[in-house]
């Protein structure tokens, strides 16, 4: 390995460093393969004419990255042989919906090519995201998550207990939070870009409310039992804007396949398959979708945009964009992302 590595006297970037950048480097390009032996400490040190300290401060750093493993009176070997570029960054989140896969790609797309993105997904379930944390704790540069979890009966919690006590263990510096409001004890994170579910929903209602009076009924399609459970403070929210502007309501757990449609209902749906299955149920009965029947959707796509349909929606490019931004320039951010509502032709 020694004929591979490069050290500039000259270099103001520190030895430290250097050991790292020239061993993550060779392994890019295939001259350190996986399993292979490195050097001790001592003779890397000895090697280069550099302090142990030195030498130990990178392989420190490099064990920490999960790049290089320790054998117990065996020495230093390579763990991980994957393209590693300049920031490792785990990026967690509760399950592949197009609107987690929608705010993925735009953190992609903004962090650039310097870096190495795992997406992980632990399907809102306490114990595999505790898990994954435990596994990764040390082995990112920085950790980008979405926390939603189901609690006893399918209940919607942010941060369990077992969960928050894993977050804790990862450094401030490194942890953005994302969609989610933030407890006190993890305010120091470097980024907290969030949702607030219940006023959000309310005052996206109160911006349309001119167009949405005119309907007779209010219909919520919340789904209270769910594998992957929504935010009750939807629900809180949308009860808080009828009551406020004495508007008559319902809620219903999902669309049935013969839900009765009547004209003058307006229905605000959360879920992909009850959107889909109430267009089709308007079609079916010969309603016009947007004057006899409206409909609202929560979180917007491009398929909804082409279908005309009215959504209520956060603004899924800003939040990822500006989690990049913070990896970037690792400069501590606040920010409570955009909510608003689109009207289109099913309003």
């Amino acid at each position: 390995m020694m004929k591979f590595i490069k050290i500039d006297e000259n270099s103001r970037v520190p030895k430290y460093q250097q050991i790292i950048d020239s061993i993550i480097h060779n392994i890019s390009i295939g001259n350190l393969t996986m399993d292979e032996k490195i050097p001790s400490i001592n003779m890397f040190s000895e090697e280069f004419y550099l302090s142990r300290d030195t030498v130990e401060k990178a392989y420190s750093i490099l064990k920490e990255r999960n790049i290089i493993t320790s054998i117990r009176g065996k020495g230093f070997y390579i763990s991980r042989t994957k393209l590693i570029s300049k920031v490792n960054v785990l990026f967690l989140v509760n399950k592949l919906s197009n609107y987690k896969l929608i705010t993925y790609n735009y953190f992609i797309d903004s962090i650039g090519p310097n870096s190495h993105i795992d997406l992980q997904v632990y399907h809102c379930d306490e114990t595999l995201f505790s898990n994954l944390i435990d596994k990764n704790k040390s082995a990112y540069d920085f950790y980008v998550i979405m926390p939603h979890f189901t609690a006893d009966g399918y209940k919607h919690v942010s941060f369990p207990e077992k969960a928050l006590s894993l977050l804790k263990k990862i450094p401030l510096d490194k942890l953005i939070i994302l969609d989610n409001v933030v407890p006190k004890i993890l305010d120091g994170a470097l980024g907290k870009i969030h949702q607030d579910f219940e006023n959000d929903i309310f005052n996206a209602l109160s911006e349309g409310l001119n167009r949405i009076k005119k309907y007779k009924k209010i219909v919520l399609v919340f789904p209270e039992k769910s594998v992957y459970p929504y935010p009750k403070r939807i629900l809180f929210g949308f009860r808080k804007f009828c009551v406020k502007h004495k508007l008559d309501f319902e809620v219903l757990d999902t669309i049935y396949d013969d839900t009765v449609l009547k004209k003058g209902d307006l229905f605000i749906t959360i879920r992909e398959p009850d959107l889909v299955n109430l267009v089709k149920q308007i079609r079916e009965d010969e309603f016009n979708l947007g004057s006899d029947i409206g409909v609202i959707s929560y979180n917007d796509t491009p398929l909804k945009e082409l279908l005309g349909i009215t959504v209520i929606s956060t603004d899924f490019k800003i939040m990822a964009e500006t989690a990049a931004k913070i990896i970037v320039n690792k400069k501590k951010t606040s920010l409570k992302v955009p909510f608003n509502i689109i009207e289109r032709e099913s309003l």
